[in-house]
């Protein structure tokens, strides 16, 4: 039992930095899920791989955001138009979650995917870096721009391609200046990561999916997660400020590279 806490404790950790920082969480608890049935020597507990943990841990982040954004949050009431928006460019995770949901989910028994998918990554920072301009406040957001980045998003579904990476780096090519489309990306999180927590819970409550007593340790790992998710969200955006969200470019090719000569050896 004790196992099955460190375990969680992990993922946690990992979820937590992983979400805000542009490297992917869903790649990485991919990919040490996979190293933690590799090096282990007991079996692993059932809950370890599957939707109902990686939704728990997003859940913990999904927190992680209200708090450092719950001004910003409060005073999108008063913005109608900043809402539509938002709405606007969550239509197509959800459109492409609900037709490919059982294909997304096979991917993420897939490590040789997470891997590849980390070089999508880098290649995603690598062209932030190159085209960003910056120059565009958030409220003047286009209809155009939204749909891009919300397009962008719906593409992070996959393991191993960062959603704060890939709507980052789509509002930065799209003109917005580079605290503005840490917002935006973390404003359409809400309703991706939201909508994904709740389709689960309501799987949990038709009995779709089997709950036992590994809630306990799947709690521990989404308060970790929304911990470490406070710590490294706040250190996103001071990141951003200083123009360095292309630093993480080098990390993903490494791990992704190193990722895919292990599944592959």
């Amino acid at each position: 039992m004790e196992r099955e806490y460190v375990y969680a404790a992990i993922l946690g950790v990992v979820q937590g930095i992983a979400e805000f920082l542009p490297i992917s969480s869903s790649g990485h608890l991919v990919i040490v899920e996979a190293l933690l049935r590799e090096f282990s020597s007991a079996p692993m507990p059932s809950w370890l791989k599957g939707m109902t943990m990686n939704v728990a841990l997003h859940f913990g982040t999904l927190l992680s955001i209200a708090v450092v954004y719950c001004k910003d949050l409060l005073e999108l009431r008063k913005n109608g138009r900043l809402l539509m928006m938002i709405v606007l460019a969550s239509v197509p995770v959800g459109v492409v979650g609900l037709m490919f949901k059982d294909q997304i989910e096979a991917m993420f028994d897939s490590t040789l995917a997470a891997g590849c998918c980390l070089l999508v990554t880098a290649a995603f920072l690598l062209m932030a870096k190159k085209w960003q301009s910056g120059t565009t406040d958030l409220d003047r957001l286009s209809v155009w721009a939204a749909w891009v980045i919300g397009i962008f998003q719906a593409i992070a579904i996959l393991p191993g391609v960062s959603r704060a990476g890939s709507t980052v780096a789509a509002g930065l090519v799209c003109g917005l200046k580079r605290p503005d489309a840490a917002r935006f990306s973390f404003f359409i999180a809400i309703p991706a990561i939201g909508g994904a927590t709740l389709l689960e819970l309501l799987k949990i409550l038709e009995g779709k999916v089997a709950v036992d007593i590994a809630w306990q340790p799947m709690l521990l790992g989404a308060v970790i997660s929304f911990v470490v998710g406070v710590l490294c969200l706040r250190w996103l955006i001071r990141l951003l400020v200083a123009d360095r969200l292309h630093w993480f470019a080098i990390y993903c090719l490494i791990v992704g590279s190193l990722t895919i000569l292990w599944q592959s050896g």
